[in-house]
């Protein structure tokens, strides 16, 4: 069977067409496509996702409909997160996405979203040993901490590397000020979970770590064969952080290439909010996925189906 799964993020819109075995649930990737319009950005709860945002949103969408087709995908299951939870157009917008595509959009909350990005994190593999899954996504951060696909702990905190940005890091670059207080807000919202025992596998998802690595390799181009799980290092971590620290957005796209692109003012906040989990639960590493919430909405639906 061939599923087309999208994520509609804060930041990003990503698209998955997997083929997947209805048996065993195992899902291969067929084509993963990805594109940034920033529905996110200057967005405060209650307020509407911009005008603009919502153009290239549609424009993304028309994109990934004749990807789809042409994969003759049986199934779109399209999952939309932060942005769409907080937005007061949100309805609007799924009403119009329904006339213009035939899509249903499903909002998910903050709890599903965590187990959607555990389900679609976690490799068969590695399913029997205590795992804890990081995604930071551009408004929300989730942490999930389970076994064989059963949760102990799942919770959605609602800071992410766009929020983060355009609450704490307004120069550019940043002040020490700007920096302490984005740090002391991140070790108050994560409080919690300091002295959690420490898992067996700890696996960070999203766009900020695989960026991550394609810095510290000098990939100026994404390359998911040499991204997908790479170990990331916390002095690694520690030490490009107080390099782009001191660098404006521009110096960081200019440094770094293309991969940067639509990410260049976030990466640092981003950066910051993985160092303070790795810090706040003594993780030396944590390996580094592409996979998530879209991988997650499938295993979700194929749990359903059965």
């Amino acid at each position: 069977m061939t599923i087309a799964s999208i994520d509609i993020g804060t930041n990003t819109v990503l698209l998955l067409i997997a083929k997947v075995e209805k048996k065993s649930g195992e899902i291969t990737p067929l084509v993963n496509e990805h594109r940034m319009p920033r529905l996110g950005k200057g967005l405060i709860p209650g307020n509407n996702i911009a005008p603009d945002r919502i153009e290239k949103l549609y424009e993304i969408l028309n994109d990934y409909q004749g990807i789809i087709r042409n994969a003759y995908a049986e199934k779109v299951i399209i999952t939309a997160t932060n942005a769409f939870r907080i937005a007061a157009n949100a309805g609007e917008i799924i009403v119009e996405i329904k006339k213009k595509f035939d899509l249903d959009v499903n909002i998910i909350d903050g709890k599903t979203e965590a187990k959607f990005a555990f389900l679609g994190a976690i490799p068969s593999s590695l399913k029997y040993k205590s795992g804890l899954v990081i995604d930071i996504g551009g408004g929300s951060t989730e942490l999930i901490f389970g076994k064989n696909k059963e949760y102990s702990f799942l919770k959605s905190y609602p800071i992410g590397s766009v929020s983060a940005t355009e609450k704490h890091l307004k120069s550019n670059p940043p002040s020490q000020s700007e920096i302490n207080s984005l740090n002391g807000n991140l070790e108050t919202i994560f409080e919690e979970i300091k002295g959690f025992p420490a898992p067996e596998v700890s696996i960070a998802i999203s766009g900020t770590p695989t960026t991550i690595i394609c810095m510290l390799k000098d990939l100026k181009e994404y390359n998911d064969s040499v991204v997908e799980g790479s170990q990331l290092n916390f002095d690694d971590l520690s030490k490009l952080i107080q390099k782009i620290s001191k660098l404006s957005s521009i110096q960081i796209k200019e440094s770094y290439g293309n991969v940067m692109r639509g990410r260049e003012d976030i990466i640092l906040a981003g950066a910051y909010i993985l160092l303070n989990i790795m810090k706040l639960l003594n993780l030396p590493d944590v390996i580094v996925s592409s996979r998530g919430i879209r991988y997650g909405a499938i295993v979700n639906y194929m749990n359903q189906s059965k």
